[in-house]
Formats: C-alpha cells, sequence, structure tokens
C-alpha cells in the first residue's frame, strides 16, 4: 500500500502561480487532511500530484510542469465553493 501523502496549496490574489504552504506523508499527511476537514477547506485526491509537488520545497511555487494539473485541481475547488 503506498504512502498517504498530503500538500497543501495557497494561491494569493496577486501571485504568478500557487505555492506550496505544506507537505505532510504518512501522519503528517493525515494531519494536514483533518486541519482540512476542521476548516472546511476542500480536498481533492490527486495521487500524482501529491507525488510530484510532495517533494517540493515548502514555500516554493509550484514548478510549471505541474500548472496544468493544479488548474484542474483549482477548478474543481472553485466548483465546490459555489455550491
Amino acid at each position: 500500500m503506498k504512502e498517504l501523502k498530503a500538500v497543501a496549496l495557497k494561491y494569493p490574489e496577486n501571485a504568478e502561480a500557487p505555492f506550496i504552504s505544506a507537505v505532510g506523508k504518512g501522519l503528517a499527511a493525515e494531519k494536514i487532511l483533518e486541519i482540512a476537514k476542521e476548516h472546511s477547506i476542500p480536498v481533492v485526491e490527486n495521487g500524482i500530484a501529491a507525488d510530484v509537488l510532495s517533494v517540493q520545497e515548502i514555500g516554493s511555487m509550484i514548478p510549471e510542469n505541474t500548472w496544468e494539473i493544479v488548474a484542474q485541481i483549482f477548478s474543481v475547488v472553485v466548483k465546490y465553493e459555489k455550491m
């Protein structure tokens, strides 16, 4: 079984691209998901994105080669928020 990974992203209004605000594996990933749930932060499951983004440094902008998949994730979040 694959280890659980979680990556939190933040996209400030005037930023060029989203940045990584938290990364966790195993118990740390569970805690990130718990905090998201407590604060009604939408969670989108995407194992490939989690694998790629979880090796980036916290505070770094997401790599350009992930912009398309992250845009898809944010579109899901926007739809969720409009519900």
